[in-house]
């Protein structure tokens, strides 16, 4: 079966549009709520979804992520509970890729073998893992293929041109491409170094690249689609889901999405 990822690319590119992937950290604002969030914005527009795997020592998040992923945390959130949301989601929609985007101690804890299998089984279609050690990185891809998930790596601009061969030829799905260097967050507008970036991988690769990293609006969304196939929104979607009344987090989650698309 082709992967999700894949037929998603290949139909927003036929539609002539960027590929919108909202980021969202799972458990938060809690366990069942992430999961409402998640289908409503699959449902608003979203093309796919990356779910953040909460963790203690988020290296390269910034300050919305971090405090994200200590409520979730606090919620109770580990591994485990975010395979039971992927089950969830799953349950409500059977075509939607989804992702989880997590630090590679919380993979390695659970097995990673036990873990890609377990993961396909549910209905994940790619995994991104921010910090994994590059010597790592054929080993986890092998796993990923075998279970028919995506291993999508992360590249920065201040990323060595060893780095970014090695990554893309260890890749599926996708090329990640981070457009500050740094830790995450909303800022104002895409760093001018990312075209250079994507041209660089793009002599290393045919796969789609997606940017993220500071995107918060539409115009960042319309700039990235002139040389990249889409866009990964984090901090902004997640504060301005934050900064919603309580109870209204679903419904502000499904207005972000709407007023960020680009048809």
């Amino acid at each position: 079966m082709k992967n999700r990822i894949d037929a998603k690319i290949l139909s927003t590119r036929s539609d002539n549009r960027p590929t919108l992937v909202p980021y969202l950290t799972v458990g938060y604002p809690n366990i069942q709520e992430s999961a409402d969030i998640a289908l409503k914005v699959l449902e608003s527009g979203a093309d796919m979804l990356e779910l953040g795997i909460p963790f203690s020592d988020p290296i390269a998040d910034g300050p919305t992520i971090q405090k994200t992923s200590f409520k979730a945390l606090e919620n109770g959130v580990s591994l485990a509970v975010c395979m039971d949301v992927l089950t969830t989601i799953r349950e409500n929609d059977d075509t939607s890729p989804i992702i989880f985007m997590g630090y590679f101690n919380p993979f390695l804890q659970y097995g990673l073998e036990s873990f890609l299998s377990e993961a396909s089984k549910r209905g994940l279609d790619g995994v991104i893992i921010p910090d994994l050690p590059m010597e790592e990185s054929e080993a986890i891809s092998r796993l990923c293929v075998e279970n028919g998930i995506h291993h999508i790596p992360l590249l920065a601009p201040t990323s060595t041109e060893e780095r970014i061969k090695q990554s893309c030829k260890d890749a599926g799905g996708f090329i990640y491409c981070v457009s500050l260097t740094g830790v995450t967050g909303a800022r104002d507008g895409i760093s001018t170094g990312v075209e250079g970036l994507v041209k660089r991988i793009r002599s290393h690769t045919s796969l789609p690249v997606l940017v993220g990293f500071g995107v918060s609006q539409k115009k960042d969304v319309e700039k990235i689609s002139e040389f990249a196939e889409g866009a990964v929104v984090g901090s902004a979607f997640l504060d301005h889901i934050s900064g919603a009344e309580q109870g209204d987090e679903i419904e502000a989650a499904a207005e972000f999405i709407k007023n960020i698309i680009v048809r």
